[in-house]
């Protein structure tokens, strides 16, 4: 992690690159489909991205993505909170 790339993102971004890693992590392994594993995730990212998701918008992406089969990644969820 010290690698002056992250630490310069970190500065710019001001997200935790340690977060980051460590919820990509989580990541591999989990069940999309069920819906609290994808509850669980977006309120994640929300903590990391520090953006708030209210409680409509955090159903429209779990919908989004339990029956509409989007991929969930980052950039899938970072679009729908800059959509609100």
């Amino acid at each position: 992690m010290d690698n002056g790339f992250f630490k310069n993102l970190e500065k710019k971004t001001g997200v935790n690159m340690k977060d980051v890693f460590e919820l990509a992590a989580s990541l591999q392994n989990a069940n999309f489909k069920d819906e609290r594993t994808v509850r669980n995730v977006i309120k994640r990212v929300s903590q990391i991205a520090q953006k708030p998701v209210n409680k409509e918008l955090e159903d429209k992406i779990v919908e989004s993505i339990i029956k509409d089969g989007k991929s969930l990644d980052f950039n899938t969820i970072s679009n729908m909170m800059n959509k609100k």
